[in-house]
């Protein structure tokens, strides 16, 4: 685990030496810690869909937030990339930059409840959150919505606070 989060910390870290390894040693480390958060990750990340879980989420931020509809934020955040061969432009993004634009949700206690990593960096934050299984889910909710900022528009199930920052 320790390689694998030194190598995740410092991606040029590939020699291992410092803890004794070889190169091969911290590939397949990597490969297979990362395999593993993988392959759990749906035991880890749920977002609330059932009145139940939704009604708790509700209550948690009103409780710490005051925001008595709110039941988790929701941002987009650019992660470099190396321009794939096929379609490659389709990955450059505003400041012309290859990445993938990942979509994110969070719970009031700062746990991820959704990620989406399948948009490329040209794609808006708006258009991925109307294409998003997020927002499917949402879709006939009562008095539910996710805290954001301006770049999603405007849309009954997100609530645009970008002035909100300093308190979440």
């Amino acid at each position: 685990m320790k390689i694998c989060l030194r190598y995740l910390g410092d991606p040029g870290y590939q020699q291992g030496q410092e803890l004794g390894v070889s190169q091969a040693t911290v590939s397949r480390t990597v490969d297979r810690v990362v395999n593993s958060i993988v392959a759990q990750s749906n035991e880890w990340i749920k977002f609330p869909t059932t009145n139940h879980e939704l009604m708790e989420a509700k209550w948690i931020w009103q409780s710490m937030y005051e925001f008595p509809t709110a039941i988790g934020v929701i941002d987009c955040t650019h992660i470099g990339i190396l321009k794939p061969n096929r379609h490659g432009d389709e990955y450059i993004n505003r400041k012309g930059k290859p990445t993938l634009n990942v979509q994110a949700t969070c719970n009031a206690r700062e746990m991820f409840t959704s990620v989406d990593v399948s948009w490329p960096g040209s794609a808006h934050d708006s258009r991925i959150w109307r294409n998003s299984q997020t927002r499917s889910q949402l879709i006939n909710k009562a008095n539910v919505e996710l805290l954001g900022d301006d770049g999603y528009g405007i849309d009954s199930l997100q609530k645009s606070y970008s002035r909100c920052r300093n308190i979440l």
